[in-house]
């Protein structure tokens, strides 16, 4: 599903130039479900944008789904996350001035279904818990109850891999204990791919592999579990 072929990302600061990842290659089967763990400043973020699509390496290559991305235009790499990939941030990223619903909606709304999509919204959303939440704006929202509505935006376009950048970040500890266990149920009942940035190593011990980086080299790569 995803392969990463000798990446490096550096950036020019001034006349210096910051190595911020270093000939890293990992792959990742289908279905299969891996963390990359890490200190701060070791890559992680970095590492994940760019298997995402939304960034490009300085050198080496990432096939996603089959796919050289890192040869395409913006635009194509756009089209790509559209169909295969879903995201879920630290920070939510909902659109404020939508509601739960709306949110939950514009992945497939960008993507020209012509299928009614609002009752798979409302589906979804009924699935993490928020049924009673439809038409309630960000803002009105809990942090739990709006990462779950990222969680159903997600998931919406049956995404062939999910990309998660610290998903119970700025979650208190129960509220996150639910939200692991919501995006790990749904994972495996829809059979997605999962890479997932974390600092909680419990959480990475949930996933079947663990990717260490540090200073932006991958110093191991240790299986947990077997598929």
């Amino acid at each position: 599903m995803l392969h990463v072929n000798n990446v490096s990302k550096v950036f020019s600061v001034g006349d210096k130039q910051l190595h911020v990842l270093d000939h890293i290659n990992f792959s990742v089967a289908r279905k299969e479900a891996i963390a990359i763990v890490g200190p701060s400043g070791s890559g992680k973020t970095t590492l994940l944008g760019i298997c995402a699509g939304l960034d490009t390496p300085s050198h080496g290559d990432i096939s996603l789904a089959e796919v050289r991305i890192n040869a395409l235009d913006e635009d194509d790499r756009a089209y790509l996350r559209n169909q295969k990939v879903g995201f879920i941030f630290q920070n939510f990223q909902l659109l404020s001035t939508l509601t739960a619903l709306e949110n939950v909606m514009v992945p497939l709304e960008l993507r020209g279904d012509r299928k009614p999509v609002r009752p798979q919204a409302l589906e979804l959303l009924n699935r993490v818990g928020l049924a009673d939440r439809v038409g309630h704006l960000p803002s009105q929202l809990s942090g739990g109850e709006q990462q779950r509505i990222a969680i159903a935006r997600a998931f919406i376009t049956n995404p062939a891999i999910l990309f998660a950048d610290e998903p119970t970040g700025n979650l208190d500890e129960e509220t996150a204990e639910g939200i692991i266990r919501l995006i790990f149920d749904m994972n495996k009942e829809l059979g997605t791919t999962l890479v997932m940035v974390t600092h909680n190593h419990e959480l990475a011990e949930m996933t079947d592999r663990i990717l260490y980086l540090k200073s932006g080299k991958l110093i191991e790569d240790k299986i947990i579990k077997l598929n």
